[in-house]
């Protein structure tokens, strides 16, 4: 099972747009995916059709209690090829229940072992902070995408995201590599995002995707109907751009520079 991690530890940079919309294009592509919500706001949660507060079972049983496997958790959506570990509000209480846990950032890869035969791709959604939360996704995963806003503060969010995954790689998952930079909001008419679009894509040459999401009015309004931007308005521009971005996805390779590599470059 090839697993992404989805992170950024800056909100709003369109983490959890990014996993839904993905999962539910590699879904119509006809892959068998799984997607894990990490963060407890539940937002991919609440993006797949899932009610956080009328949950019985979530991701935070399965990371806090070693008798309760991750199988468990996992619930159908209502599109056909994708299933979600959904999350809530209870997972923020996770830091501490793990804190004194041997080999804490490794409970989640233990569990996404056992799946690995079922699901073709996962994709986990990470919380806005580099805790334990998203240690854990970065153990787990083998590639992780990150999507960066097109603004000038997203360089020095992209610096201490980049550190994290060096260490991680360094000390706890060797085999971890940046899957891509993903360019979120972009707005082709001004000037500011042009600008910003260019040096990011001088900074981090071929770790850029080629894909970019434009700020479109479709993408705000899915995940108040619960959905995918995709089973919203299919011939939207937002919905267009991730079934190209599956497509890169898919169809690429992760990206042949390492960390740090790319921290020498900012």
């Amino acid at each position: 099972m090839r697993i992404i991690a989805i992170a950024n530890q800056k909100g709003g940079c369109g983490k959890t747009t990014t996993a839904v919309n993905l999962a539910v294009a590699f879904a119509r592509k006809g892959y068998r995916v799984l997607i894990v919500d990490i963060d407890p706001q539940g937002h991919t949660t609440l993006g797949l059709g899932c009610n956080p507060e009328e949950l019985d079972i979530s991701i935070y049983e399965a990371l806090t209690n070693s008798q309760i496997p991750i199988s468990k958790v996992v619930r159908r959506t209502y599109i056909s090829g994708v299933s979600l570990v959904p999350s809530n509000i209870l997972l923020s209480g996770a830091d501490i229940e793990l804190a004194t846990l041997f080999r804490r950032e490794c409970v989640l890869k233990q569990q996404l072992a056992d799946l690995g035969n079922i699901y073709d791709v996962c994709f986990i959604d990470c919380s806005p902070s580099l805790g334990i939360l998203t240690l854990n996704a970065l153990v787990a995963c083998g590639e992780v995408l990150i999507p960066v806003q097109t603004h000038y503060y997203a360089l020095e969010g992209l610096r201490q995201l980049l550190e994290t995954i060096n260490i991680v790689k360094e000390r706890f998952n060797r085999k971890l590599q940046i899957l891509g930079v993903l360019l979120t909001f972009v707005e082709g008419r001004t000037h500011l995002s042009r600008d910003v679009q260019r040096q990011l894509r001088e900074f981090f040459g071929e770790l850029v995707f080629s894909t970019v999401i434009h700020r479109n009015i479709r993408l705000a309004e899915a995940p108040s109907a619960g959905e995918s931007v995709i089973t919203y308005d299919e011939g939207s521009r937002g919905a267009i751009e991730y079934m190209q971005l599956a497509e890169e996805v898919s169809n690429g390779k992760t990206k042949n520079r390492t960390p740090q590599e790319s921290l020498i470059d900012l």
